[in-house]
């Protein structure tokens, strides 16, 4: 590749500076790149000028980004993939999704429920990369860099849009060892049960409608509190308490016995799932394909179903 006058595009100098961070360093980049380490050099340079910032400095580790190299790393990202994607579209390959999602999901759906339904969507777009963030957390989506987020639960954050996916039931399941599902009929009876309590979503007091739809609040004394579903799902296999949880967590445990569903037909208030991005932010054809994918793949699910009133299909 031959180097650039100071005048170069700015659009190659955000490439290579992309590429140096990816690589970890400059002779890295210049072998990716096939030029030179001091050209590479000089373009970062050029950068830096153009800027007036410093974006990265060397230490006994190695290149490492400056607070406003992190800035420019996200900002120069987005910049070259809506370079690259309105390049595809002008030149009639407006389904070849290139460039790279940033995705925040909860912890314990994005690594079973959600896993699938992403890599499939990458065996479809191979020219397009994803990183899958597995956190439990609501994102800075400016500061992260983080595209969309997937949100279980209720979503009530200003400036943000919430697209409905699906919904999740919840039942209430204990182990054999514990309790005779026969024995547990009313409400009174569950209450007075041992609990293992997920305070995600409940603490002392839990509302479940039975099989007529009629609303109960039980007040519980939980052994163990808990914001792991993991945990919640192994201490209530091990006979520590009852508990709330999603239908498709405990499906398998279900049917091999290691749990047992108490009061069939009763449910908790199913948890709404969403995708979530910021209303100002512009959708790429990466982040549309993605969001339809989960549109339609996620209310067909195991333990999930579609959200009320709404197609699976629907845009």
């Amino acid at each position: 590749m031959m180097d650039m006058a100071p005048g170069a595009d700015r659009l190659d100098l955000l490439r290579t500076f992309l590429r140096i961070v990816d690589a970890g360093s400059l002779s890295a980049a210049a072998a990716q790149l096939g030029t030179t380490q001091p050209t590479v050099s000089r373009r970062l340079q050029a950068l830096e000028r153009q800027l007036g910032l410093r974006l990265l400095h060397r230490s006994t580790h190695g290149l490492q980004l400056t607070e406003e190299g992190m800035r420019c790393q996200r900002h120069a990202q987005r910049v070259v993939e809506e370079w690259e994607t309105l390049q595809a579209e002008l030149q009639g390959q407006p389904d070849v999704l290139r460039g790279r999602l940033r995705v925040m999901v909860p912890h314990a759906f994005g690594q079973a429920q959600l896993l699938p339904t992403m890599l499939a969507f990458l065996a479809r777009h191979p020219q397009l990369s994803l990183e899958w963030i597995l956190e439990d957390r609501r994102p800075d989506f400016i500061a992260e860099g983080v595209d969309c987020a997937v949100r279980v639960g209720p979503v009530d954050e200003p400036r943000m849009v919430a697209l409905p996916l699906a919904e999740v039931p919840r039942i209430v399941v204990a182990a054999p060892s514990l309790v005779d599902p026969d024995a547990v009929t009313t409400a009174a009876q569950a209450q007075a049960l041992p609990w293992i309590s997920l305070v995600t979503y409940y603490r002392e007091r839990l509302l479940l409608y039975d099989a007529r739809g009629r609303a109960h609040t039980l007040s519980i004394t939980p052994r163990l509190l808990s914001d792991n579903l993991f945990v919640v799902q192994q201490a209530a296999r091990a006979g520590l308490g009852a508990a709330v949880v999603s239908a498709w967590l405990v499906a398998e445990d279900l049917a091999h016995g290691r749990l047992v569903q108490l009061l069939p037909g009763w449910e908790a208030p199913p948890l709404p799932v969403h995708v979530v991005f910021p209303a100002a932010r512009q959708q790429p054809a990466r982040l549309r394909a993605f969001i339809d994918a989960m549109k339609a793949a996620l209310p067909q699910l195991h333990g999930m179903r579609p959200t009320p009133g709404l197609s699976s299909t629907a845009p």
